[in-house]
């Protein structure tokens, strides 16, 4: 590389820094304007997924029903979290009753489940007060 080519090359690199650390400092550290936000329009399929892997059983789910996604704080941090209720298997004849689990999302993608036992603060019983369920038989026909 000549000197002139080189020194081209070091004000294209020093701008493009420059350019780079003001945009970095233009982000103002909410979640919503950087992508972590970004709507789940997947929720149902990523839902599924991880509902396959989250029970021990997931066949035969009963009276499955779930939430659109909706932003709120989870842990301190505002994502966008579906509600989902169902009644799964406790043994091949038995169902262990209706449970509750709050999908957190993550950059338009399933990240965790809340789950809450009785008595606990800040689980998907109090994330998911007041959400507005339809039905889900999607979850109802999860394969083995």
């Amino acid at each position: 590389m000549t000197g002139t080519a080189a020194r081209h090359a070091a004000l294209f690199l020093g701008a493009a820094m420059l350019l780079g650390a003001c945009s970095h400092g233009l982000h103002t550290g909410d979640d919503d304007d950087s992508g972590i936000n970004a709507y789940p329009t997947n929720y149902k399929t990523d839902i599924l997924g991880a509902m396959h892997v989250y029970l021990n059983d997931p066949t035969g789910i009963r009276d499955a029903a779930v939430s659109p996604p909706l932003l709120k704080q989870v842990g301190g941090q505002t994502r966008y979290l579906a509600c989902v209720r169902f009644n799964p298997k406790k043994n091949s004849t038995d169902y262990a009753g209706i449970r509750e689990l709050a999908a957190v999302f993550l950059v338009g993608r399933f990240d965790h489940f809340v789950d809450q036992q009785k008595g606990q603060a800040n689980g998907a019983q109090e994330l998911c007060a007041g959400a507005t369920y339809a039905p889900f038989p999607e979850l109802q026909n999860l394969p083995p």
